[in-house]
């Protein structure tokens, strides 16, 4: 019996999540970005609030889900650190023509662009994971990884704000060559420089070696991949659902409350970006390293399920929070219930998504992310910010 590779030394495993974190945060950059500025993006070119949430939901997800699936099954069988590299580059360069975009066609295609981008992204980095990190250590790793998801709303809202306040959204300002821009499109172009640079450091990764039983076998047939994921369907259909129907109410809330508060209580965008941004960012990631880092803890520990205990118990903590939010009457009351709400979110990542990981063969574990993937960007993605 061939005995298993060692696992890559603690430091090497941690520059990868921390790469890959960094490319997550960037990921999410733009689409909060979105969300802040539906204001003067509708104002200027005359889109209604429908309109607005298809550009933040549905343009994204078509592309996202149609590029997903056929980009995941290249990287089951070959180089995961050049796809996201790749990945990283394309979506940042769609970013900046965001930026570039003089009427609401051209910015809904170059949204199309950003999803088609990403969409190789969240399952060529979750199957990269599972290969650097062992199963009791994976949950704080995904943990670490997913409070990318909050760093990057955070960072959008704060970077917004603070470009806000230099040049107001609906303002201008004259570039060589592209012209006359909006201050909306100013800080579209300013949030693709980072991404361009970060694919040059994703390069710096080593792909690892694939471990398990399939990670020798250059390509499983999708018969296969149909047939696991059939006899575990009870695991996947609970998993997949419960984080779609959270993905609607977070995607379907985070695309409004910048709204919400400037339409409610009458803040600029400079205020959201500096108030409600710092919530994200301390609440949110605090919830993802918490769930992931307790979900490893109770794996190693040897309790039964132990990944989804938090998963569960964050999942049940944001019924009250999200009902509760829109209905108080105080902005500083409703900015700590979406603190709250944003806390046990994140509380929920780390654990469900390693087990989800952890459930699924090595050859299939890029293809039954970008199922995952598929599956809450349909119902959450889609159909969250148009439901509100």
């Amino acid at each position: 019996m061939t005995q298993a590779p060692p696992w890559p030394p603690a430091r090497s495993a941690w520059f990868v999540a921390v790469v890959l974190m960094l490319a997550n945060t960037l990921a999410f950059v733009d689409r909060q970005a979105l969300a802040l500025l539906v204001q003067p993006i509708k104002q200027d070119l005359r889109a209604s609030d429908t309109a607005m949430s298809l550009l933040y939901g549905l343009s994204f997800t078509l592309f996202y889900v149609g590029v997903g699936v056929p980009v995941a099954r290249l990287a089951d069988r070959s180089n995961r650190r050049n796809i996201i590299a790749l990945s990283v580059f394309l979506w940042s360069l769609a970013t900046a023509a965001c930026g570039l975009a003089r009427s609401f066609t051209n910015l809904f295609v170059a949204r199309l662009c950003v999803g088609a981008g990403e969409a190789g992204f969240g399952p060529s980095a979750y199957s990269m994971l599972a290969d650097y990190f062992p199963r009791q250590r994976l949950a704080g790793a995904v943990g670490f990884y997913q409070m990318g998801t909050y760093l990057g709303g955070a960072l959008a809202l704060l970077a917004g704000g603070l470009v806000a306040s230099w040049l107001p959204p609906s303002g201008q300002i004259a570039f060589p060559i592209v012209g006359q821009l909006k201050g909306w499109q100013v800080i579209f172009l300013t949030l693709s420089v980072p991404g361009i640079l970060l694919a040059l450091i994703v390069l710096a990764i080593r792909e690892p070696i694939r471990r398990g039983s399939a990670a020798q076998e250059r390509r499983l047939p999708v018969s296969a991949v149909v047939a696991h994921v059939a006899i575990h369907r009870a695991a996947y259909i609970g998993i997949g659902l419960g984080f779609a129907l959270m993905i609607l109410v977070g995607n379907g809330t985070g695309a409004w409350i910048p709204a919400f508060f400037a339409r409610k209580f009458g803040w600029s965008i400079a205020e959201i970006g500096a108030r409600y941004g710092v919530v994200v960012l301390i609440c949110g990631g605090a919830g993802a390293l918490t769930g992931g880092f307790l979900s490893s803890l109770l794996e190693r520990r040897g309790h039964a399920r132990g990944n989804l205990f938090a998963t569960l118990f964050g999942f049940v903590a944001l019924v009250p929070l999200t009902i509760g939010f829109p209905r108080v009457p105080s902005a500083g009351l409703a900015l700590g219930l979406i603190g709250a709400m944003n806390f046990f979110a994140g509380l929920t990542l780390g654990g469900g998504l390693a087990t989800l990981i952890d459930l699924t063969p090595n050859r299939m574990r890029a293809f039954v992310a970008a199922g995952y993937v598929v599956l809450v960007n349909l119902v959450g993605g889609a159909l969250g910010p148009t439901i509100v």
